[in-house]
């Protein structure tokens, strides 16, 4: 299918070929008719990527300033690897669309395969043949609304929010400053809601077109008494509310706005305008400003958006799915009327001529852009539509094909930190790269010599030329996609963590440890990879001859991860214990060589309900050999601390590495210092494993040490919760 991509790094724009994306947990699949381009903002993403990195970073100080903090946590090497990899990658665009359902996850009551729809969301409804997008970002085309006016739903939706927040009543006078796109909507919902409207605008064939679209008066901003106008239509009193829709770097705006509004009225940004707020004015008069947030209540809260949570009605009345019900009934009563904003319609194909007048590259006016997609082939539809049965795959023998891989999920974790050491290895083949993103999976692809890509983990799992699965999604995918491909007889490499809960590592372990069939022939690895780390390998050969307990305290300055970040997230992340401490437990297993025998477990309490969710903690374990591991995970940390320091103390002797970038060694009153390059040993234990690949053999960490450090971090949270020391 088509998608339309901007590389992110040189700016470069393209109708790329992409795998079609499919209907994960609580999605709907949409098959494209039509999207519109959002003029002001998609030009702002695109002149900022085409910008040098100098002039960005000058554009984006608080973006430098957590750039640098990276760099003093995770050292200069790390982050630049990062950085350079996510420029080096496209990005989508458009948040706009409507099609034809294609297929629905299980979850989804009302919506049905057929249905016409409107969608929205930035990364979710895109300039693409096909989306896939949540039950929150959709909504249902009435009868006799053409998909064309309903692809401008999201677009229209933030002019009505803005028209929301400046709260008209009947009979009010508002002024609608900047008549592009959104201000042309603004001024035919204010007409709908019974409002006298003033439009202004520095473009005479803007304002023409205002006067089109319902204004009462429609003024030049450079060449028309403006204030004079607004004095004498409201008996000298000004204009009830003012809504900005401009996107400028003047300050102007906001100035008439204030010369302009009436004593108590309502100022309302809805566009990216200079708010230098001139005091006067707005003192004197005790104007309301009011900021306008994008489509309405719901947007930037994962929970509504990404979850399907609603608000309920009788609290919050319009959410932004219901603002995009509101416009489609406008729509379907013929109070709004995009046929006149439409000034421009090309098919993707053609889409970067679009481009072409937004960035000015021709001098052509415009408003409305719409992008049209071409009809499924028969074959296409019935593929992407057809609902996938689940079906136990059968445990077999591992194939020969050790050295083909597949990988599934391509986030910038995989291609920074596991794909560049696989590409420089000659007697692999990397097969097939499966991602959610389509655009994501083929930018892999290209850049890391795929054979393929794909949107279905089942074109990795199903394929019996593939003998060795990387799984780097999100944690909730990694126990279903690693006990899938054992079964299938396939070598398994699984970031971590294994698995969320009991419920999944129990089938895994089962697997293993009983099935004769693939016990001793497959390979399982977590990406444990702290214990690769040349510092921490230099540490435990220190006290290779030292026979007696020691006492490990890992300190962890973690920083604070929002609430709703994915990995707090219960069934997407598991929490910061099982996704992240899971990482600790490892190394200490590894430094002791024992594993956890019993947890115990503190923490400071947290505001979350959920008992996953715990960001400052302290852990003791009590290790098979007598040796004691503390963990110490905090997020109120200062930031310019180092994030991780390993102290070890046995036999008389005593360790300290900080940070991966230096190792202090202590023995008989003298000490020795190591300098390192901030290694975490991710390139180590990806050569390991495929070494243990091609030499055959059953595990590089021990089964049963990867087993245990999962199900430690089960017992921590057991152990919070209950306030009790808890068995391992």
């Amino acid at each position: 299918m088509k998608q339309i991509a901007q590389h992110v790094k040189s700016g470069a724009m393209k109708v790329a070929e992409v795998p079609p994306p499919a209907a994960g947990r609580g999605m709907i699949l949409v098959k494209n008719y039509f999207s519109v381009i959002s003029a002001g903002t998609e030009k702002t993403s695109i002149d900022s990527r085409k910008s040098s990195l100098l002039q960005r970073a000058k554009s984006q100080p608080d973006e430098v300033r957590k750039l640098v903090e990276e760099m003093r946590r995770n050292g200069l090497t790390r982050t630049y690897k990062r950085v350079m990899n996510k420029l080096d990658s496209y990005a989508s665009l458009g948040y706009s669309s409507a099609g034809v359902v294609l297929a629905v996850a299980e979850g989804v009551q009302d919506i049905e395969v057929g249905d016409r729809v409107a969608c929205g969301g930035a990364d979710y409804a895109v300039h693409s043949d096909i989306i896939a997008l949540p039950r929150n970002l959709v909504a249902k085309i009435p009868d006799g609304v053409s998909m064309e006016s309903a692809a401008y739903t999201t677009v229209a939706s933030i002019a009505l929010q803005g028209v929301r927040q400046a709260n008209p009543t009947l009979g009010e006078t508002v002024a609608v400053i900047g008549l592009g796109l959104l201000g042309q909507l603004t001024v035919q919902f204010l007409k709908a809601n019974g409002c006298r409207v003033i439009g202004v605008d520095l473009d005479p064939e803007a304002v023409e077109l205002a006067r089109r679209s319902g204004a009462d008066a429609a003024l030049r901003r450079n060449d028309d008494p403006v204030e004079a106008v607004v004095r004498s239509m409201t008996s000298g009193h000004g204009a009830d509310a003012v809504i900005i829709t401009a996107g400028t770097s003047s300050n102007d705006p906001i100035e008439l706005a204030g010369r302009i509004t009436r004593e108590r009225g309502r100022v309302v940004v809805v566009g990216a305008a200079t708010m230098n707020i001139p005091r006067g004015p707005f003192y004197m008069k005790e104007i309301d400003v009011r900021m306008s947030r994008s489509y309405g209540p719901g947007r930037y809260d994962s929970e509504y958006e990404e979850e399907g949570l609603d608000y309920p009605i009788g609290y919050v009345r319009w959410t932004e799915n219901r603002n995009m019900q509101a416009y489609l009934q406008l729509l379907a009563q013929e109070r709004i009327d995009t046929d006149i904003l439409t000034t421009h319609r090309f098919p993707v194909d053609e889409a970067l001529k679009a481009y072409e007048l937004i960035e000015g590259e021709k001098t052509e006016p415009y408003v409305g852009i719409v992008i049209s997609y071409d009809d499924l082939e028969e074959k296409d539809l019935q593929r992407l539509s057809r609902a996938k049965e689940k079906e136990k795959a059968p445990v077999i023998s591992p194939t020969r094909s050790s050295l083909t891989l597949g990988f599934i999920g391509a986030g910038s974790f995989a291609s920074g930190f596991l794909l560049p050491h696989l590409k420089d290895m000659q007697d692999i083949t990397l097969d097939c790269v499966c991602n959610r993103s389509g655009l994501t999976g083929a930018d892999m692809r290209n850049k890391f010599e795929f054979r393929r890509s794909s949107t279905r983990a089942e074109d990795v799992l199903e394929d019996d030329t593939i003998g060795t699965v990387f799984i780097a999604t999100r944690h909730g995918e990694h126990a279903p996609y690693t006990l899938e491909a054992l079964r299938r007889g396939k070598h398994v490499f699984v970031e971590k963590p294994l698995a969320l809960n009991e419920d999944e590592l129990l089938p895994i372990e089962e697997l293993l440890l009983s099935h004769p069939e693939l016990k001793g022939k497959v390979l399982l690895m977590v990406g444990f990879n702290r214990r690769f780390a040349p510092l921490v390998k230099n540490m435990r050969s220190f006290f290779a001859e030292i026979r007696e307990p020691a006492v490990v305290h890992y300190y962890v300055n973690a920083g604070f991860l929002p609430k709703d970040h994915w990995t707090q997230h219960p069934s997407d992340g598991g929490g910061r214990i099982v996704g992240e401490v899971c990482h600790f437990i490892d190394t200490i297993q590894y430094l002791t060589d024992a594993l956890p025998e019993r947890v115990s477990a503190e923490c400071i309490a947290s505001d979350s309900e959920d008992v996953t969710n715990f960001d400052n903690v302290n852990i003791t374990l009590r290790m098979r050999d007598g040796s004691m591991g503390i963990i110490t995970y905090v997020a109120n940390g200062d930031p310019s601390i180092p994030k991780e320091r390993i102290v070890m103390s046995a036999g008389n002797a005593t360790a300290m590495m900080d940070n991966f970038q230096s190792l202090t060694l202590a023995r008989d009153g003298k000490q020795s210092r190591t300098k390192g390059s901030g290694d975490k040993g991710h390139r180590n234990e990806v050569l390991a494993f495929m070494d243990a690949v091609r030499r055959k053999q059953h595990e590089v960490i021990p089964i049963e040490s990867l087993f245990a450090t999962t199900r430690t971090t089960f017992r921590i949270l057991e152990a919070l919760n209950r306030r009790e020391v808890i068995a391992v």
